[in-house]
């Protein structure tokens, strides 16, 4: 049995080449829409909710999974730690798969941070922000903003749970732009523009994210955009595409013969 954390593109289309070949293949992801596209794609076997290294470890055990695939989100970066740690305790191994990071373009409207923090150095009374951060961080930057007198819009998944943490959070429905992405270079610099954008926010999540058109998109307005870098963890075996991991597992399996 081969476990993946499969959050991503990158991760679905991983389930479905393993399972093709013959392999057998448990999905694990977060959401209910991260498994509603898995059953499209014909992955057989999915399990969906939260985990933290002790889940990983039982269902490691539970399925006596010879292997973890972890495909999550460049910025998840709590549930790679648990899936390394408890592979270390199963005695099975790890392997990371994560889109390329993309090249950012030298230019002054372009803002690299390393921290959220970070963030508050380019803000000033009365800039608009449009956020496409997603809702995790809303928590974390929208002190940061108001502290500093500015206004958030923030562009977030269109279902009823992120929502309702907008609005605890304390967000006005015309500070939310609820669109599933990612989007075209057209149309973020239509929204960027239609909702007046001073700064634009965005995660190092490369072209799968969308972020070669955001920044397009915000250097063809002449707006500066922040992008926050992804976290850097110490993998023990990393591939940048599930053709690698494919090639990888099939060169294993040759040298067990």
């Amino acid at each position: 049995m081969i476990i993946v954390l499969a959050g991503t593109v990158e991760g679905r289309e991983l389930c479905g080449r393993l399972q093709a070949v013959g392999h057998q293949v448990l999905a694990s992801v977060t959401s209910k829409w991260g498994g509603q596209l898995l059953q499209h794609q014909g992955v057989r076997r999915i399990i969906q909710g939260d985990l933290d290294q002790a889940g990983l470890l039982e269902l490691i055990k539970i399925n006596q999974a010879a292997l973890i695939i972890d495909a999550t989100h460049p910025f998840a970066a709590a549930i790679s730690r648990a899936a390394m740690g408890a592979a270390r305790q199963a005695g099975i191994e790890y392997l990371r798969l994560e889109r390329p990071a993309a090249k950012l373009p030298a230019h002054p409207l372009v803002k690299p941070v390393t921290a959220l923090e970070q963030l508050e150095a380019h803000l000033g009374a009365g800039m608009r922000v449009f956020s496409t951060l997603g809702s995790k961080q809303l928590a974390a930057i929208i002190p940061v903003i108001a502290r500093q007198g500015a206004e958030l819009v923030a562009r977030v998944l269109p279902s009823s749970a992120v929502l309702r943490n907008c609005e605890d959070l304390g967000l006005k429905p015309n500070q939310l732009v609820a669109l599933q992405g990612p989007f075209s270079l057209e149309m973020n610099r239509e929204m960027f523009s239609h909702y007046r954008a001073d700064l634009v926010l965005s995660k190092e999540s490369g072209r799968p994210g969308g972020l070669d058109t955001k920044v397009g998109a915000a250097l063809q307005l002449g707006i500066p955009i922040v992008v926050w870098s992804r976290p850097e963890l110490d993998y023990p075996s990393c591939f940048d595409s599930s053709q690698a991991v494919m090639e990888y597992i099939n060169r294993q399996a040759r040298d067990r013969l």
